[in-house]
């Protein structure tokens, strides 16, 4: 009697072992590159003294969920009662999500995240309009950092309406720059 009673014991332990499921040790698949891609900018209208239009597309890839790198071209057209001048050249951005969704730490409603933005911009300008140096025909190259923090709200899967701020690291010499830059961007 008492080994069919260890024996029915042992069996039903390992009955209820075997039924255990196996903890996941696998991290999730990164996916494909498709999914990581994304695109958008922003688009600028000023109209009155000073007329300012500025196009500014952009592609990025996100690298890890909270790290994406971007790059792309940037024209503006600029006129003042001084002159008018464009402005053309690149950027390429990082961005880091400290806060995916603030409606889990805060119940607000919205499903708004917080991020943290750097960015080196490379433009082409115009001496003559930029310049009082006597040489002042054809164009110089500026550079720029920009760093900053911005909100994103989620439009979709994939889809976002970043709002972001920017401070020029290495200064305003040329007055490109305000203090902050505010940018309204949308990505897809």
């Amino acid at each position: 009697m008492k080994k069919i009673l260890t024996i029915a014991v042992l069996l039903v332990m390992a009955a209820g072992v075997a039924g255990q499921e196996m903890e996941k040790t696998t991290r999730e698949e990164t996916p494909p590159l498709r999914q990581r891609l994304f695109f958008g900018g922003s688009f600028g209208l000023q109209f009155g003294t000073v007329t300012n239009i500025e196009v500014a597309p952009i592609v990025g890839i996100w690298l890890l969920p909270r790290i994406a790198v971007g790059a792309g071209p940037s024209f503006q057209y600029f006129k003042d009662p001084f002159g008018r001048t464009t402005i053309y050249g690149g950027r390429a951005m990082t961005q880091l999500t400290l806060i995916q969704d603030l409606n889990n730490i805060i119940p607000i409603g919205m499903n708004t995240g917080i991020f943290a933005h750097a960015e080196y911009e490379a433009l082409s300008l115009e001496k003559a309009f930029f310049t009082t140096e006597p040489e002042g025909s054809g164009r110089m190259y500026y550079g720029s950092f920009l760093a900053g923090a911005g909100i994103s709200q989620k439009a979709g899967k994939k889809a976002s309406l970043n709002i972001t701020f920017l401070w020029s690291i290495t200064g305003n010499e040329y007055g490109l720059h305000d203090t902050p830059e505010i940018r309204i961007e949308f990505y897809f």
